[in-house]
């Protein structure tokens, strides 16, 4: 169960903020062509509206690689290979007309061949252009241009490199999260049938029970009241095989805890209100928050007499998150001084916030109503894989 949850806690949230390579990230290197910008303002360059051109079909064609060339069928696709191989022509034609700062389009070059190309075909694509920059630089530059030729190399090979690997990690990620789901669905079908079999066979003992005690009341009350006390047993061995096989299994999101939260709210009369702010927490957070979420709003449903129920999750000082749950009731069996915290279900999260670094407390407001209050660590220590378990349904009073 343990290694389950933890993978379902982190297949699709540890990962959700990380980001992965795009084409915004190849656009700074355009600034590598602003020497060959400058030369065509301060008349530097012959031709400077061929030269215009010519800079910006190279900024096009290098736009639309970069783009093209982080998704497989993309990158893969005529349009962008034609793209490339104009992207090249370019290049050279630039090159070759103005040398200096225009030698630069050649790196350039080779970080959207990288981009574009994978193996096996990126070797002798990447020979290709890093012996195509040496010659037109060491035509202009003479044997000094060999740097332009190794940085166009190294640019392809690196790029292609890391992007390879992002590719890898993304995959990796993809794969993770689908056996992460798979085993969960598993984990929830083996759990439906043994819960089925389990209160099948509990509630036909229960129904033919009952059907004998309606039988046996008008004539024999021994008898009856004897099958009366088989159902009530049945019924507590039930209760307990049920919270045996729900225990530790159940670790929900706070997010569908505070949905739940309001539907039995709205259900019992009670208006809710919910406000939910501060930054992402930890599952094992999470679960702990929606056990104190589940146990008030129980609470607040059977003895409150309330019209109207606050929930309130937010940051507290960036390191740690509160909940407030407020509501504006007489309080029936909650009765207590502010700061009390009475009942089994509220000593049991009381004992598990405290082991987790936590604090609950819980008793009558400052001018009416109930208030439970829970503050936790962003990231709650000392949870890893135990089990998060409180007394199901366990009332205050």
């Amino acid at each position: 169960m343990a290694w389950l949850r933890k993978t379902r806690g982190t297949s699709c949230e540890t990962f959700r903020d990380e980001r992965s390579p795009n084409g915004f990230s190849l656009l700074p290197w355009l600034l590598m062509g602003m020497g060959a910008f400058s030369n065509l303002f301060q008349g530097e360059t012959p031709d400077p509206w061929i030269g215009g051109l010519g800079l910006l079909t190279f900024n096009s064609l290098y736009v639309y690689v970069s783009f093209r060339s982080f998704a497989k069928e993309t990158r893969e696709a005529t349009s962008t290979r034609v793209a490339l191989a104009l992207l090249g022509l370019v290049t050279c034609a630039l090159a070759l007309a103005y040398g200096g700062n225009w030698l630069l389009f050649f790196p350039l070059l080779g970080l959207a061949t990288g981009a574009a190309v994978r193996m096996p075909q990126l070797r002798p694509v990447g020979l290709v252009v890093g012996v195509l920059a040496g010659g037109v630089s060491v035509f202009h530059d003479g044997w000094g241009g060999l740097d332009i030729a190794y940085a166009t190399w190294i640019s392809t090979m690196v790029t292609a490199a890391i992007l390879s690997l992002s590719e890898a990690v993304r995959q990796l990620r993809t794969a993770r999260e689908e056996l992460a789901r798979r085993a969960v669905e598993e984990e929830r079908l083996r759990f439906s049938r043994d819960l089925h079999d389990l209160l099948g066979h509990t509630l036909s003992v229960i129904v033919v029970k009952s059907e004998a005690a309606r039988r046996l009341a008008a004539g024999d009350v021994a008898a009856a009241q004897a099958q009366l006390n088989d159902i009530e047993a049945v019924g507590r061995q039930a209760l307990t095989e049920i919270r045996e096989a729900v225990t530790g299994y159940r670790q929900g999101s706070l997010r569908d805890e505070l949905d739940r939260a309001e539907s039995a709210l709205r259900a019992a009369g009670i208006e809710p209100v919910v406000r939910r702010s501060g930054p992402p927490l930890v599952p094992q957070t999470e679960a702990l928050l929606g056990w104190v979420v589940r146990e008030a709003v129980t609470n607040v449903v059977r003895h409150s007499g309330a019209a109207r129920c606050e929930i309130v999750v937010a940051g507290s000082g960036g390191e740690r998150v509160r909940l407030t749950v407020t509501d504006d009731g007489g309080g029936g069996g909650q009765a207590g001084p502010p700061g009390a915290v009475g009942g089994t279900g509220l000593k049991g999260l009381t004992e598990r916030l405290s082991t987790a670094g936590g604090t609950l407390t819980a008793g009558r407001g400052p001018r009416q109503g109930f208030v439970v209050t829970a503050e936790l660590p962003v990231e709650a220590r000392g949870l890893g894989a135990e089990r998060v378990e409180v007394g199901v349904g366990s009332p205050v009073g």
